[in-house]
C-alpha cells in the first residue's frame, strides 16, 4: 500500500493519537492538529480550531507544505463534550458540541475534498460514537452532533462516489481513554456489564478500523457506519 498524505484532527491525545500514531507506522506521511501546546513527540502537528474557517483553511495549507502536497486521508475526529439534562442544557452548550462536533467535520471535509477530487481519489473518516445512533441521557448535544455524521459521509458518499473518493464513520463505544479512567469503579462496572464483550475497548482497536478504511483495501466501502464497541450499539 502507498503511503498518502493524512490529517488527523484532535490527533494530540487519546483516540485521535492512536490514530495518528497507527497511521504514521503503516508508512503514511502524517500531520496531527491541535488547539494548543506542542504536537506528540514524532509526529508533525498544525495548531487548528475547527469551529473557525479560516483557522480550517489556514491549517490545510500548513499541513499541505508539510506533508509536500493535497491531504489525501482525512481523519476528522475533533470533538468536545457538554454534557447535561435536556431541561438544563443552555442554546450556548448545545451550539457549542454541534459547532466542533459536526459543523468542524463538515469545514475539515469542505477544505479537503478541493484537493481530493482534482487527484480522483481520497479517504474521509469521520469518528463518531456508538451514543451517535443509540443515544445517552444527559448526551443530547453530542448524540446529535456525532449522529449527523452519518448524514454527512451518506451524503458525500452519494456526490462524490464517482471521483474516487469515499466517506465513512467509525463508532467506538467504550473506550479506555483518560475520560473513562477517571470514572468510579462502580460505575465502570455497570458500563461493562452493559457490553457484551464485557470489557472496554483500546484506542489501537479503534485505530486498526481507520487504518483499515483509509487503505486501497476499503476503496469498495463508502457511507458506512462501523461500530468499535464490544456490541453495545448492536447495530443501531
Amino acid at each position: 500500500m502507498a503511503g498518502r498524505n493524512v490529517l488527523v484532527t484532535g490527533g494530540n491525545r487519546g483516540i485521535g493519537l492512536s490514530i495518528a500514531r497507527a497511521l504514521a507506522e503503516a508508512g503514511h506521511s502524517v500531520v496531527i492538529t491541535h488547539r494548543s501546546g506542542e504536537p506528540p513527540e514524532g509526529l508533525q502537528g498544525v495548531l487548528c480550531e475547527v469551529t473557525d474557517t479560516a483557522s480550517v483553511d489556514a491549517a490545510f495549507t500548513q499541513a499541505e507544505e508539510l506533508l509536500g502536497g493535497p491531504v489525501e486521508v482525512l481523519v476528522a475526529n475533533a470533538g468536545v463534550t457538554r454534557d447535561q439534562l435536556l431541561m438544563r442544557m443552555s442554546d450556548e452548550e448545545f451550539d457549542s458540541v454541534i459547532d466542533t462536533n459536526l459543523a468542524g467535520a463538515f469545514r475539515c471535509a469542505r477544505r479537503a475534498v478541493k484537493g481530493m477530487i482534482r487527484a480522483r481519489h481520497g479517504r474521509i473518516i469521520f469518528i463518531s460514537s456508538v451514543v451517535g445512533l443509540y443515544g445517552s441521557p444527559g448526551q443530547t448535544n453530542y448524540s446529535a452532533s456525532k449522529s449527523g455524521l452519518v448524514g454527512l459521509a451518506r451524503s458525500i458518499s452519494r456526490e462524490l462516489g464517482t471521483r474516487g473518493i469515499t466517506a465513512n464513520v467509525v463508532a467506538p463505544g467504550f473506550i479506555e481513554t483518560d475520560m473513562t479512567e477517571v470514572l468510579p469503579e462502580d460505575r465502570k462496572k455497570a458500563y461493562q456489564a452493559s457490553i457484551p464483550a464485557g470489557r472496554f475497548g483500546q484506542a489501537d482497536e479503534v485505530a486498526a478500523t481507520v487504518r483499515f478504511l483509509a487503505s486501497d483495501d476499503a476503496a469498495y466501502i463508502t457511507g458506512a457506519v462501523i461500530p468499535v464497541d464490544g456490541g453495545l450499539g448492536m447495530g443501531h
